[in-house]
């Protein structure tokens, strides 16, 4: 079965995004050596995760002095954005209120981030208000 370009990372591949997100581009050797130490990786490997990455549209390669150059194919915003939308219809039906409701009913969210998401929020509204 072929895989679809547009599927969520898995933790393994969002962490390597992560990486070459931090980096903006970088070689295999030059992913290995930013990639968190908590698990070490074999160099084939990261070379196998970064073309799979490649693969599935969320990096590109380009050839750079017999070495091969990746980068993120877009921002690390963007698929914040594809994250949450994908979530919010996966898991809410595509309501994004019950999504931040969920979100803010979390007995571990202090009033100082609850503060934060207020303040956004009113941000938000008083920019679509004419």
């Amino acid at each position: 079965m072929a895989r679809r370009k547009n599927e969520l990372l898995t933790e393994v591949e969002l962490e390597f995004m992560q990486t070459l997100w931090d980096l903006g581009e970088g070689t295999v050797r030059e992913v290995h050596a930013a990639l968190p130490q908590v698990t070490p990786r074999a160099y084939t490997s990261v070379a196998t995760v970064l073309k799979v990455l490649e693969g599935k549209g969320y990096a590109s390669s380009e050839k750079k002095d017999r070495t091969l150059k990746y980068r993120p194919a877009f921002g690390r915003s963007a698929y914040e954005v594809k994250f949450l939308r994908e979530t919010s219809d996966a898991m809410f039906g595509g309501a994004p209120s019950a999504l931040v409701a969920r979100l803010i009913e979390d007995e571990n969210l202090s009033e100082e981030n609850l503060d934060e998401i207020r303040k956004i929020i009113e941000e938000r509204i008083g920019r679509d208000t004419p």
